[in-house]
C-alpha cells in the first residue's frame, strides 16, 4: 500500500515538474534588451532611435517627446525581427527627452516602457554662427562702399551724356533748314514785285 502510494506521488510530482517547465517560456514575455540611445544617455545628435528586444516583436509603437511635450517621430517604425527602428526629424534641438514604446510579443502579449535621455547639442555649432555673421559682417561695408563709389563715377557720365543729347536737340530745333530760307525768300520776291508793279500804274 506504502509502496502504491510512492509512485503516486513521484509521478505527480514529475508531472507538475514539466508542466512548470514548459509554462516557463510562456511567462516570460519578451523585454527590452537594449536601446540607443540608451536609458538617462547625454547625446550630441539625434538621428533615430533603435530598440532591441529578447525575441521577436510584432505591431511596434514608437513616441520621441521632447521639450514642451513637442513629438520629433518621423513616419512609422521599422521592424526586422527583435530590432526596431525609429527615425525622426533632421533638427532635433537640445533639452530632455522621452522614448515611449509599446510592442506586442510572439505570444501575443503586449509590451512597453519608457526611455529618458538628453540631447546636448554638438559644441561648435553655436561657434560657427557668430563666425559667419562676423565675416559677412566685415565684407558689408566693403560691398556698400564698392557700390557708392560706383554709383558716384556713373552719376557724371550719366548727367554729361544727357546734357550732350539736350545740346544736340536745342541745336536741331535752332537751326532753320534751307527749304524753308528758299519759301521765305520767294513769298518776300512775290511781295516786292507786286509792290512795284502797283506803284506804277496811274
Amino acid at each position: 500500500m506504502r509502496k502504491y502510494s510512492f509512485a503516486t506521488v513521484a509521478g505527480l510530482i514529475v508531472t507538475l515538474t514539466l508542466g512548470v517547465v514548459l509554462a516557463l517560456p510562456a511567462w516570460a514575455h519578451t523585454s527590452l534588451r537594449s536601446s540607443d540611445p540608451a536609458k538617462n544617455a547625454q547625446v550630441q545628435t539625434l538621428s533615430k532611435v533603435t530598440l532591441e528586444f529578447t525575441e521577436s516583436v510584432r505591431f511596434p509603437v514608437v513616441v520621441v517627446q521632447g521639450p514642451g511635450g513637442k513629438r520629433y517621430e518621423s513616419g512609422a517604425p521599422v521592424v526586422e525581427g527583435p530590432k526596431v527602428t525609429q527615425a525622426v526629424l533632421p533638427s532635433v534641438p537640445p533639452g530632455k527627452y522621452t522614448i515611449a514604446w509599446r510592442v506586442v510579443s510572439t505570444d501575443g502579449h503586449p509590451v512597453e516602457g519608457e526611455i529618458p535621455f538628453t540631447v546636448i547639442g554638438s559644441p561648435g555649432a553655436s561657434e560657427a554662427v557668430p563666425d559667419s555673421a562676423s565675416s559677412q559682417g566685415s565684407e558689408s561695408p566693403q560691398g556698400v562702399e564698392g557700390a557708392q563709389g560706383g554709383s558716384g563715377e556713373a552719376a557724371p557720365a550719366a548727367t554729361s551724356v544727357a546734357q550732350n543729347a539736350q545740346d544736340a536737340q536745342d541745336a536741331q530745333e535752332t537751326t532753320i533748314p534751307g527749304w524753308a530760307w528758299a519759301v521765305i525768300f520767294g513769298v518776300a520776291g512775290v511781295g516786292i514785285g507786286l509792290f512795284l508793279s502797283l506803284r506804277k500804274r496811274p
